[in-house]
């Protein structure tokens, strides 16, 4: 009896065995299949990767890259200097935005005040006070801070020249900056005055630099907190840079006066034809008050008067950009 039943079990596992085998020959055949499959995708993955990063290393793809870069740095900076508060720090003014904005609101109330009690009309009212307290203390500040960072930049090149000389004498640097503080004209002695506090205080040189900047933003100060960067880094002679670089900004204040001689006949041509009309006004009321009152005291003549101004403003606007140059 057991010999029937071994015979049985031993053809049934023959019989699995054989079909196991062969099935799974079969799967393991397509999951080969499937490897091979995944590892070409990788592959090829990997090669487009390798590709991709080839293509970004070219001194094209770099150049972009750095420029985008320098393009998004230059747009942040912009923007960070177009702020009140900065504004106010580059005119030199020890004022806070919210002292600002309760000085524009009291200019805003007195302008609209004294149009009221002149007898204008209310629309005249309201845009004296409008421009009074919006344009003409945000005029005062850009107006400071423009006339400060000249004064700066036209003095600039002559301190270089003092380090240049106090680190040939071999002075440090530190010394040099106290020298410039001590005896260069406004505002460029107070700027290194901060400067020198900053140091003092434990700031690098890098960081009172980025703060002076913040303060004084002109080219001829980022040019040398780029020089003054590029040498803490790579080394060299700093007084030989540093005179390269007073040289470079000479050349180019006397491009910038050039390019100003070349463009003086359209500035005064602008400033004539902005000037015109408001000097025939007044002569007109001088000459026959009784011909332009009507100007002021009927409301057409005042609506005119303010589209007229409107205008005015826009065309002296784009005469502005017209004869603009960035330097």
């Amino acid at each position: 009896m057991l010999l029937p039943i071994l015979a049985a079990v031993l053809a049934f596992i023959t019989i699995g065995g054989v079909g196991w085998v062969l099935v799974g020959g079969d799967d393991s055949s397509g999951q080969a299949v499937k490897r091979a499959k995944t590892l070409g995708g990788a592959a090829t993955e990997t090669a487009a990767a390798a590709k991709r990063a080839a293509a970004a290393n070219t001194p094209e793809a770099r150049r972009k890259q750095i420029l985008l870069q320098l393009q998004e740095v230059d747009r942040r900076e912009r923007k960070a200097r177009m702020t009140m508060s900065a504004r106010l720090k580059q005119a030199g003014l020890g004022l806070s935005v919210r002292t600002f904005v309760i000085i524009s609101a009291v200019s805003g109330l007195v302008g609209a005040l004294l149009a009221f009690v002149l007898g204008a009309n209310i629309v005249l009212v309201l845009g004296v006070g409008v421009a009074a307290g919006l344009g003409l203390p945000r005029w005062i500040v850009s107006f400071k801070a423009k006339a400060r960072m000249k004064k700066f930049s036209l003095a600039f090149a002559d301190s270089v020249d003092i380090l240049v000389r106090g680190i040939k004498t071999g002075l440090p640097v530190h010394d040099c900056f106290k020298i410039i503080a001590r005896e260069s004209p406004e505002p460029l002695a107070g700027e290194f005055r901060l400067l020198v506090e900053g140091l003092g205080v434990g700031l690098t040189l890098a960081q009172a630099l980025e703060k002076m900047y913040e303060r004084m933003p002109t080219p001829e100060l980022k040019f040398f907190a780029i020089v003054i960067a590029i040498q803490q880094k790579s080394g060299g002679n700093l007084a030989e840079a540093l005179g390269n670089l007073t040289s470079v900004l000479r050349a180019r204040r006397m491009m910038v006066e050039k390019i100003k001689a070349l463009s003086s006949e359209a500035v005064a041509s602008a400033g004539i034809i902005a000037a015109l009309p408001p000097t025939v006004m007044i002569l007109v009321l001088l000459s026959s008050p009784s011909y332009m009152m009507l100007m002021f005291t009927d409301m057409r003549g005042q609506v005119m008067l303010m589209v007229s101004g409107v205008w005015m403003a826009l065309g002296v606007f784009v005469m502005k950009r017209m004869i603009s140059f960035k330097f």
